[in-house]
């Protein structure tokens, strides 16, 4: 039985509909046996998320992007005069590039399609909880395309970090947002294969997840987008 104290979390969504879905979807990651999440309260404006803010103090906000009154940029750029903000949490139902980049900037630690949060939420949150970034690999691709156009600076690398000609392969379709199965297509290779060569390319660059090492090999100049 899991005894541990429970994460507070406040919903900011307009929609009634998407809100109850958000709410069977948190049961379900409460059921799994990982820290619990308590829902402190829900926001469908801004003034609101933010009053419930000051309030109820919650450790992780469930942030849309476009609300009844105000936007969820709007909201981010109020929490940074709070003295404990929460973790944010982006659902959207954009994946432009400019609407990833801005919401990333604007200071939300992890970014979710609204189409793909059945199957993405919870892992999102367990991220987030850790105080680690979470983006999907597509989502990171867009996200990192904008970061080097808007001034993001490749670091050159200082070491030779022996990335075998497979193992580049395998990072350039990694940072374009291709899953195992479509990397293994584009390579010809199984997907057994592809897992293999990501373990030895996350060793290299000294990270543990796709989104660190997408990061890291944008920053260090290994690939381009």
């Amino acid at each position: 039985m899991n005894h541990a104290a429970p994460v507070s979390l406040l919903l900011v969504e307009d929609s009634q509909l998407f809100r109850q879905g958000l709410r069977t979807l948190l049961n379900f990651y409460n059921a799994s046996g990982a820290t619990p999440l308590a829902i402190v309260g829900e926001a469908v404006t801004e003034d609101q998320a933010l009053k419930l803010t000051q309030t109820q103090h919650p450790n992780l906000m469930l942030l849309d992007m476009e609300l009844a009154q105000g936007s969820g940029l709007s909201v981010m750029e109020e929490l940074r005069g709070v003295a404990h903000p929460p973790r944010v949490l982006v659902l959207s139902a954009h994946r432009e590039d400019e609407s990833v980049f801005r919401a990333m900037q604007a200071g939300a630690q992890g970014y979710v399609c609204k189409d793909r949060v059945a199957d993405q939420l919870v892992e999102a949150i367990a991220t987030v909880l850790r105080d680690e970034v979470y983006l999907s690999p597509e989502i990171a691709a867009s996200f990192f395309r904008l970061f080097r156009f808007y001034g993001g600076q490749s670091l050159q690398g200082s070491q030779d970090l022996h990335l075998t000609e497979r193992e580049q392969e395998v990072l350039h379709w990694l940072v374009q947002g291709s899953s195992n199965n479509a990397i293994a297509e584009h390579l010809h290779v199984t997907v057994a294969t592809v897992k293999a060569h990501l373990t030895g390319i996350f060793e290299k660059l000294g990270v543990t997840s796709r989104t660190q090492a997408i990061v890291k090999a944008l920053k260090a100049g290994l690939v381009t987008v």
